[in-house]
């Protein structure tokens, strides 16, 4: 089968094409796995953190991806929720303990990371981190919402914000554009504000029904009750512990932070940044019940994930562009 693999840590910014086109074996499903035949995979921030060895593999070779969709072409002999034929996504959860807080256990393993992933044409995966998919969703549609939609619906619970409550968003790529439908449909008199550098992304979150979209630093016109930040970055956790209420809370939806602004850290101030009962919570990994609460969620709320789709041989453009450039949405790769 085609597969792209990572080899090495590197930077992208010395090396552009950090993944290797191979042919490797179709791996063999375990008893409690399913062997899927993937037609899409999502591209993730946090495949830029295994690359640059943020969040590295820990064995390598390693073929990455965690938003993936397709359907079981075998199954091995203990699964019984899955059937040959069914079409399925899994997500950044390959499998773990089956708890409620699964996604802190030491026997949390990471799809792509961990585990073989879904920049390939065939993986395998636990049956019960794979999940049945809403027929409303393309395969393109489906893959984002595994991940950038999973772990947005766990960082917008994690907010604890009622109905009416000012929602900010802090970066809007492929999680943040789902976060932003979701929460019109749940929290229908909620305002949300968009922090975004880019005026394109501005523009898309106005578009997409966001009260107000400011850049990073800029003042709402109201602070708001709760932010999320999905940001690589640094500086945009500082302006958001600026703008919030008293008793606000910042949740901040990253696997890891980039070290380029770090040492604006050092800027904090208690009064202007933490004081009067601010918080802030950051959001650990995802649960199964996160994917398959949000799958469910976002069909009945009918959101629509924008992606830009990309053969799998481009897999090393598109990790580039999403490096370096703003996102409209989400970048998912064809595979098959």
């Amino acid at each position: 089968m085609k597969a792209m693999l990572l080899k090495r840590v590197v930077s992208l910014q010395d090396n552009p094409e950090p993944l290797t086109s191979e042919d490797v074996a179709v791996p063999e499903p375990a008893p409690d796995e399913v062997l899927i035949q993937v037609s899409a995979c999502g591209v993730c921030h946090t495949e830029l953190d295994e690359i640059e060895g943020r969040t590295p593999p820990p064995v390598l070779p390693i073929i990455p991806g965690h938003e993936v969709v397709g359907r079981v072409t075998r199954k091995g002999d203990r699964v019984t929720r899955l059937e040959v034929g069914d079409r399925v996504g899994v997500g950044w959860i390959f499998k773990s303990s089956g708890a409620a807080d699964e996604n802190i256990s030491d026997e949390f393993v990471a799809t792509g990371r961990d585990a073989n992933g879904g920049y390939a044409e065939y993986m395998t995966a636990h049956e019960r981190y794979a999940y049945r998919l809403p027929d409303c969703f393309t395969d393109y549609e489906a893959a984002p919402l595994l991940c950038a939609g999973g772990v947005g619906h766990r960082a917008l619970k994690l907010t604890n914000i009622r109905n009416g409550d000012v929602l900010g968003l802090t970066g809007f790529g492929g999680s943040g554009h789902l976060v932003l439908q979701l929460a019109r449909h749940l929290y229908p008199r909620s305002p949300v504000y968009v922090f975004a550098r880019s005026s394109e992304e501005r523009r898309f979150a106005v578009e997409l029904g966001a009260e107000w979209a400011g850049d990073t630093s800029d003042r709402p016109p109201a602070p708001p009750h709760a932010i999320i930040d999905t940001t690589p970055a640094w500086h945009p956790v500082l302006a958001a512990l600026k703008c919030l209420r008293p008793g606000g809370r910042l949740v901040i939806n990253a696997i890891r932070k980039e070290n380029t602004d770090r040492a604006l850290m050092a800027e904090i101030d208690y009064a202007e940044h933490l004081w009067q009962e601010k918080e802030l919570k950051t959001v650990a990994n995802v649960t199964s019940h996160d994917i398959k609460s949000f799958l469910a969620a976002a069909a009945a709320s009918d959101i629509r994930p924008e992606v830009q789709v990309y053969p799998l041989e481009q897999a090393n453009r598109a990790l580039c562009e999403l490096s370096s450039s703003h996102v409209r949405g989400a970048k998912v790769l064809a595979i098959g």
